[in-house]
């Protein structure tokens, strides 16, 4: 425990994170016993400031949840009409027959939604059963029973100066304790990652992966859109030999979702995420509908793409990880936010019969058995071999052997490839900058392609200056001692946000590393792809960071 006096509020559940797994949490909890005590801390300046989703959302969660959900004013409205799957080439795309693909592939009955504007209305339904709900309180560190369990966290400081020390307006913040906690913090949160490593919950998983997703939204002209119309697109311009692919969903008021997601295990240092992006916007299918239209949003954030092998032990003494910090996309799919509300689901009611059974700050062994075994683990399990496969052959060969193998597994309920591994993590996949070609990306032209900092802007990202930097190098000299010299420092190229740059004198010397972290989007790349592992992503202060909207 820290030295510094805190005040001290005692709940039942301590729920960090208002994403759609944690807001299920606290939903669930209530309605299994309204006189429990539940909190939940968000980080963002308001609920679904943070979230970034596609987003095709499968509806079983909510249903699970909250049955009613389509007469209760739930911000659900376009239904998934069309599905269209392209191979892409520079001039031109193949559709693929729906027929071929697996069943699980289809979006029948699904909606496209902002599941930012999703979570601000379960976040609603959650105040109404008298849920405690705090945003702009980021959890900077967690607190422990002297037995060693989790007892709970310490949020709201606010007011620390650039070196660390206390500044005039400084705030200690306070401890919520709770008889457990829930970590709900989306992908790579930094208080899972603590708690994974304190308990060695990855002792018996494979390695974590992660994709970089980025995302726009534009107003395109009424011609060209088609309301419930998905698309999903492979190749150009990653090709066949770097993992990712594209989205584009139509959804309501002539707005277009337009996203790309790159996997983090590419090889060739010089690849530069979000220029691919801007790249693919050019391709003819897709620049003919976003033509004479408006980009009104853009923001990034890293997906989990593990699957099934790559999820740890979830409960642990004294909490439980829920959700994206589980590690529950269904790569395949392109879809977590179902699971993310299961496992809030599942985890309440495991919670639930511990306290009324008088327990508390132990493992929830309940949650991690029917977390991995129940509805999730069954829809982790059948296509957990698509990531690896994937990595292994390129995307287009592994497209059609992890087809083969999920659908086996989809009409038998039998994997014929077993569980394939996932190998290197994206960090040690990277490679040497010498043994891959310098990529020569076309110049964005501020119509269909836009440069990083001008899109930036439209996250509408914030961060005081004067606090301490959230993104910790372990080693200073790293960046230009080692990173540079061996893989032309990618820190330059796979931040979203132009949050790192080599700066250097006039004359092409002294070359210095810098981190404009008031640019950071809390994507958490950094933290992942660093080849050096280099890179620490903390919190900021509460409040900070994107402001998204209707992600």
């Amino acid at each position: 425990m820290s030295a510094v006096e805190r005040e001290a509020a005692e709940y039942d559940v301590v729920i960090v994170g208002a994403g759609p797994a944690g807001l299920s949490a606290a939903i669930r909890l209530k309605q299994i016993n309204p006189e429990l005590a539940v909190v939940v801390l968000e980080k963002g300046a308001e609920v679904g400031a943070h979230i970034l989703s596609g987003a095709v959302l499968d509806p079983c969660g909510l249903d699970r949840l909250l049955p009613d959900w389509r007469s209760m004013g739930a911000p659900i409205e376009t239904e998934v009409t069309e599905d269209k799957f392209l191979l892409m080439g520079q001039g031109g795309a193949l559709r693929l027959p729906n027929f071929i693909l697996p069943p699980l592939m289809s979006n029948h009955g699904n909606y496209i939604v902002s599941m930012g504007n999703v979570c601000r209305w379960l976040a609603e339904q959650a105040e109404g059963l008298g849920v405690e709900i705090f945003p702009g309180m980021a959890c900077s560190d967690l607190v422990w029973n002297e037995d060693g369990s989790l007892k709970g966290v310490v949020a709201g400081v606010f007011g620390l100066n650039a070196d660390g020390s206390e500044g005039p307006n400084y705030e200690p913040g306070m401890e919520l304790h709770g008889k457990y906690v829930f970590l709900s913090e989306g992908a790579r949160g930094s208080l899972s990652k603590q708690v994974i490593a304190r308990f060695d919950l990855a002792k018996d998983c494979d390695v974590p992966k992660f994709g970089l997703g980025m995302k726009e939204i534009w107003d395109v002209k009424p011609e060209n859109h088609k309301q419930g119309q998905v698309t999903h697109s492979l190749g150009w311009p990653l090709g066949w030999k770097a993992g990712g692919g594209s989205f584009m969903y139509h959804l309501e008021n002539n707005q277009v979702y337009v996203g790309y997601i790159v996997d983090l295990n590419y090889k060739n240092p010089h690849l530069f995420p979000y220029m691919e992006f801007q790249r693919w916007k050019h391709h003819p299918d897709i620049a003919k509908v976003l033509e004479g239209g408006k980009r009104v949003s853009y923001g990034a954030r890293v997906v989990t793409k593990g699957g099934y092998q790559s999820i740890p032990q979830t409960a642990f003494p004294g909490g439980a990880l829920l959700g994206c910090s589980a590690g529950l996309v269904n790569l395949p799919r392109i879809k977590g936010n179902h699971n993310a509300m299961l496992s809030g689901i599942h985890a309440a009611d495991a919670a639930a019969a511990a306290i009324a059974a008088g327990r508390a700050g132990d493992v929830l062994a309940d949650y991690d058995k029917v977390l991995k075994s129940g509805p999730v683990g069954k829809d982790l399990k059948r296509v957990r071999n698509a990531a690896p496969i994937n990595a292994r052959f390129g995307p287009l060969i592994g497209m059609f052997i992890s087809g083969f193998d999920m659908w086996v597994a989809n009409l038998t309920g039998w994997n014929p490839l077993g569980t394939r591994k996932h190998g290197k993590s994206d960090a040690d996949a990277t490679g040497k900058a010498a043994d891959y070609p310098v990529i020569d990306y076309p110049k964005p032209d501020g119509k269909l392609s836009f440069d990083r900092l001008t899109n930036v802007a439209f996250s509408a990202t914030n961060h005081a200056e004067d606090e301490p930097c959230h993104l910790v190098l372990a080693d200073p000299s790293i960046p230009i001692g080692v990173n540079l010299p061996d893989y032309a420092e990618p820190a330059q190229r796979y931040c979203p946000a132009g949050v790192y740059e080599v700066i250097r004198d006039a004359d092409g010397s002294n070359p210095r590393f810098q981190i404009n972290a008031q640019n950071c989007v809390h994507c958490k790349t950094c933290d992942i792809k660093d080849p050096s592992k280099n890179i620490t992503w903390v919190v900021p202060q509460g409040g900070e960071g994107p402001a998204y909207p209707n992600m």
